[in-house]
């Protein structure tokens, strides 16, 4: 007997990431790698976590810190996070804040909390593709959003129930999106939320990079620009995931939602069934790391990104082929690139990796139909600036030679 074959029907629709396969290459001697989307290690606040995790192990505070806690998460952090929203224009209080194991967790129980067999989930052409690993378990339909105004409402109404369902939800990045680096005007978003209107679906906004602007005017975030219409986050549908694994540290797995109430007290069962509770030493750890230097460290990694970004833009600019387009984000860790028609990204690492010994990853993994071979996403924020410009210009060459 094989377990396997009495697995549900969603384990068939659950794959490996692409990224996480393609982050072992890291330890290869030789490469070059553009593949994760990962902050610089050498840039975390080492010593401020060092301390705050000291000051969580003494006497006074181990109990807290190492006992079962509640699910919504560690008050304090929660209030400073509440006060960093109203920053940004999202009024909102401790009630509307949970606390996840990063953002991903977040987008997990999004799914489970929305969407039926059948159902249809609205991402971008591309999109995150980890997104699209927390959603595949729930066997939704996808469909591909349109922010541009190209398409009604009723079409995506119609859509979907064709397949069985209805629209759930508008998932998307508005700021410096994984994988394109590109954002959404203010126009895009004021419209986005006419069509979750039209639709009656809740609308996800993947906030993981928006600290890191490194040029233009700030957009209000989408749940922002929805209480100015609406006067109170009760009456909002967008859902807000943030993160600090993009600012302070991934490894210690710390994101947030920010939601009406009925949407975080739905979204606090499901994490008492998953986990009970995100590590409280780790919330504690992060809350005082952020009350003491988020601002100043935020703009020493924004400071260090931007001039990375700039090189790779330069060094794109010139060693790429004719025939290579390319984003130019205002913020984040990624550009994105488009190919010759001819040219496919997976066929193109696997060359890159024999002969070049540059890692990126391939773009078909971020299209919910595996179409758009011919792109690539790559990263920047890892790598120091001599070897972005010696790993494009590896890529260059091998461009060149097909």
């Amino acid at each position: 007997m094989s377990l396997q074959q009495i697995f549900a029907t969603r384990a068939a629709r659950m794959k490996a990431s692409e990224i996480r396969e393609l982050l072992k290459l890291l330890d290869q001697p030789g490469i070059i790698s553009f593949a994760g989307g990962i902050p610089d290690a050498a840039l975390f606040p080492a010593d401020a976590f060092a301390e705050a995790f000291a000051d969580a192990l003494t006497p006074e505070r181990q109990a807290l810190a190492l006992q079962y806690s509640v699910s919504e998460g560690y008050l304090p952090l929660r209030q400073w996070i509440v006060g960093e929203m109203a920053r940004i224009g999202i009024a909102c209080d401790v009630d509307n804040v949970l606390i996840t194991s990063g953002s991903q967790q977040a987008l997990d129980y999004l799914g489970k909390l929305f969407l039926s067999p059948g159902d249809t989930a609205l991402v971008g052409w591309p999109t995150y593709l980890g997104a699209l690993a927390a959603f595949n378990a729930y066997e939704p339909h996808y469909d591909q959003l349109n922010v541009n105004g190209n398409r009604t409402v009723e079409s995506y109404v119609e859509a979907a129930e064709k397949n069985g369902g209805t629209v759930k939800f508008a998932y998307l990045s508005a700021d410096f999106a994984n994988p394109t680096g590109e954002t959404l005007d203010r126009a895009a978003r004021e419209h986005l939320l006419d069509l979750a209107e039209g639709a009656d679906c809740a609308v996800i906004e993947d906030a993981a990079y928006q600290s890191l602007r490194y040029d233009g005017e700030a957009i209000p975030p989408i749940l922002a620009l929805e209480i100015a219409r609406k006067g109170n986050i009760e009456n909002c549908r967008t859902i807000y995931c943030g993160s600090f694994s993009k600012t302070l540290s991934p490894g210690l797995r710390v994101g947030w939602v920010v939601a009406a109430q009925p949407v975080i007290s739905q979204m606090v069962l499901l994490k008492q069934a998953a986990d009970l509770h995100s590590s409280t030493i780790n919330q504690m750890a992060v809350c005082e790391v952020a009350e003491r230097c988020f601002d100043d460290h935020v703009a020493r990694i924004r400071e260090v990104y931007h001039r990375r970004r700039d090189v790779m833009l330069e060094a794109l600019a010139t060693y790429m082929p004719e025939g290579v387009e390319w984003t130019r984000p205002e913020g984040g860790m990624f550009v994105w690139i488009t190919l010759p028609e001819e040219v496919d990204g997976a066929d193109l690492l696997a060359r890159s990796l024999e002969t070049e010994k540059v890692a990126f990853v391939p773009g078909r993994a971020f299209f919910a139909d595996a179409s758009n071979g011919n792109t690539i996403r790559l990263s920047f924020s890892a790598m120091k600036e001599e070897l972005i410009v010696e790993g494009i210009q590896r890529l260059g060459r091998l461009l060149r030679g097909l």
